[in-house]
């Protein structure tokens, strides 16, 4: 029985032997049909000199190429010509360095620029305010690659995870901002906290990517309640229409008040120097007065004081001063004083 199996065997192998020998016979044959004397070392060189100029390629202007050997990282190489041991040894990954890259959350563009259409994400652009309200909200993030290498080892699909991290940063801010700040005044503050947030969160994982700008590009109530907010908004940009109208006639009309008013105090302090000095006048004239009286001219001053007085309360009338007699009568009984008058008599 074992005999039977070995004979078996060795027939069996010489079979083989036999098929090998003419599959080589029947190579040989078509070597020397076709290529003629054509020596087989000549083909080897050829076929390795084509295998060798595979290795040849060419990095353009903003990428780098990353060379893999047996696929581990061996080196990075900047724009130009290079060459590489061919596959299956050595490999070379172009990767974009320069270019900035965006990616949208809450939208899609379906048609770019001169004539764009969008389409919303409900599903992304939805999200919970602080105060338990729903906003709806769309915003872009442009990126590009920092570390190459990172990028292409690091992640799978680094579009994908950037665009997951920037909503889920997103979400986060937006959780902590009431809704009116979000829809009104603080979106320059939630783009700037998420960039920063997102950037710690790249950095992080080490995911190669820097990103540029976060740039919110809605933030609105959802669809059914957008016209009562866009009422109420209307109405704050009216409240703040007429209270910078206010500050504006304030600032014009106050100035004109404090002139006046500095006007007015100019005028009263020179009022003011005027009586002063002229109170300050008589006192120095009464004074003069007072001393020629004490010196004995007691009658003469007395005289000149009430004439003085009369002038002044009598100032545009004809005026004739009659002296007193010993007997203390002013009155000449036979003096015409009309006559004295019509004929130009001179006052005394």
């Amino acid at each position: 029985m074992n005999q039977d199996q070995n004979n078996s065997e060795n027939f069996n192998k010489n079979l083989e032997n036999n098929d090998l020998k003419e599959q080589l016979n029947s190579i040989k044959s078509f070597m020397q049909k076709y290529l003629g004397g054509i020596s087989i070392w000549i083909i080897v060189i050829v076929v390795i000199t084509l295998w060798a100029a595979q290795g040849l390629y060419t990095i353009n202007e903003p990428e780098v190429g990353l060379v893999k050997r047996f696929g581990k990282h061996v080196r990075t190489v900047g724009p130009g010509l290079h060459y590489h041991i061919p596959a299956p040894v050595e490999t070379a990954i172009p990767v974009d360095v320069k270019s900035v890259r965006k990616i949208e959350v809450g939208y899609e563009t379906i048609s770019p620029p001169p004539n764009p259409k969008y389409r919303s994400n409900k599903e992304e652009a939805l999200m919970l305010t602080a105060d338990n309200n729903i906003v709806h909200i769309e915003f872009a993030v442009q990126y590009k690659i920092q570390n190459a290498e990172n990028y292409a080892f690091n992640v799978i699909d680094a579009r994908t995870l950037l665009k997951e991290m920037a909503e889920a940063v997103m979400r986060e801010e937006v959780a902590k901002t009431n809704f009116e700040d979000i829809i009104t005044t603080s979106r320059g503050e939630i783009a700037q906290n998420v960039h920063t947030g997102l950037q710690k969160l790249v950095n992080t994982y080490d995911t190669g990517m820097m990103v540029e700008n976060v740039k919110l590009q809605d933030a609105n109530p959802p669809q059914p309640v957008t016209a009562a907010f866009d009422d109420v908004n209307s109405a704050k940009e009216n409240k703040e229409n007429y209270i910078n109208q206010g500050n504006a006639y304030a600032n014009e009309v106050i100035p004109q008040a404090e002139g006046k008013a500095a006007h007015v105090i100019n005028s009263a302090e020179a009022y003011k120097e005027e009586k002063v000095a002229r109170a300050q006048g008589d006192v120095a004239k009464f004074k003069n007065v007072l001393t020629e009286y004490r010196m004995g001219s007691k009658e003469v001053t007395r005289t000149r004081l009430y004439i003085e007085a009369i002038e002044e309360v009598l100032p545009n009338t004809e005026k004739i001063i009659l002296p007193k007699n010993e007997e203390g009568n002013s009155v000449l009984k036979l003096l015409d004083l009309n006559k004295l008058r019509n004929t130009g008599g001179e006052s005394k």
